[in-house]
Order: structure tokens, then sequence, then C-alpha cells
């Protein structure tokens, strides 16, 4: 595998559509309360274009943050997708449906106490460190309903939707390798 990253402006215009992909998929999704495709366009995007996704979780939250405004939610975007690029990157050799529907299931269970580190913060600045953990600690456990059923949505749709993507991953990676 080359391990050179390069941008053409073939890579600059896929970027752009990884970004709308997920961005249709989220406005989509919308009406179902923590269901979404984020997570697995992410895994797929770093698996099969590897480092070029760089380029794609910045603009990706930016995007968002225009669209939405940016607060609370915004600041814990700017560690959990890059967060979840990395743990894909270090797994990419892995090639089953089944790994990487537990990995997005795992990811959606955790992504509440993941969010609640922002909380940590805004708790230490105004009562120190005890109100941090109180901060963070109710924040996540008020929200675990909802961590469950986004496990539980990224592990379908990654064990539904994992072969056939991978497929047509594989043929658009083919033509855009550098």
């Amino acid at each position: 595998m080359n391990n050179k990253v390069c941008f053409t402006t073939k890579d600059i215009a896929l970027a752009g559509m990884m970004i709308a992909v997920i961005e249709v998929c989220k406005v989509a999704l919308s009406f179902l309360p923590n269901i979404e495709l984020t997570t697995f366009w992410l895994i797929m995007f770093t698996l099969y274009f590897g480092r070029k996704v760089v380029a794609v979780v910045p603009a990706f939250i930016l995007v968002e943050g225009v669209v939405y405004g940016m607060n609370t939610w915004w600041i814990m975007y700017l560690y959990i997708w890059p967060l979840l690029v990395l743990l894909t990157w270090i797994f990419r050799k892995e090639d089953s449906a089944l790994f990487w529907g537990i990995v997005s299931g795992i990811f959606g269970l955790c992504f509440g106490m993941l969010c609640s580190i922002t909380y940590f913060f805004i708790g230490l600045s105004s009562g120190g460190v005890v109100a941090g953990f109180n901060t963070a600690f109710s924040w996540w456990i008020s929200g675990i309903m909802w961590d469950m059923v986004h496990c539980a949505g990224n592990f379908v749709f990654m064990v539904i939707l994992y072969t056939p993507i991978k497929n047509v991953m594989k043929m658009i990676a083919s033509r855009t390798n550098c």
C-alpha cells in the first residue's frame, strides 16, 4: 500500500462528495433519535480512502457547525469523530461486517460518555474536580438509554450495509489512487 498522501482535484471533489453523503444521511435520518450513518460512513471512508479522510473530518465538523450552530455538542465533535477515524485506522486490516458492527456499536454506546468529557470541564470550571465529575457523570447517565439506541442502530447499519458498500468503495478507491 502506498503510504504517500496526495490530493488531486479528483480527491477534493471526492472529499466534497463524502461530506455531502454524510450530511444527506444525517438529514434523512434526523427524525429518528440517535440513529445515524455518520459512524458507518466515517469507518468506510477511512477503510477505503485511508489518510485522505483526514481532510473530510474537519470539513464535515465545520459544515456541521455552520449549519447547526456551534455549541457544546460541536466541541464534542472536534474529538469524537477524529477518535473514530483513528480507531478505524488502527484496525484497518479487519475485513468483517461483524467486527465493524461491534466497533460501531461500542462507539455508539460510548458516545454519551465521550460527550461527557466536555461537561467535565464545564463542571470543573465552576466547582472544581468533584463538580466536574458530577456534571459529566450525571450528563452521561441521563442519556445512557439513548446511547443504547445509538449502539443498536450503529450495529445494525454496519452489519447490513458493510458488504454491499464495501464492494462499491473498492471500485471507487481503485479509481482514485494516486
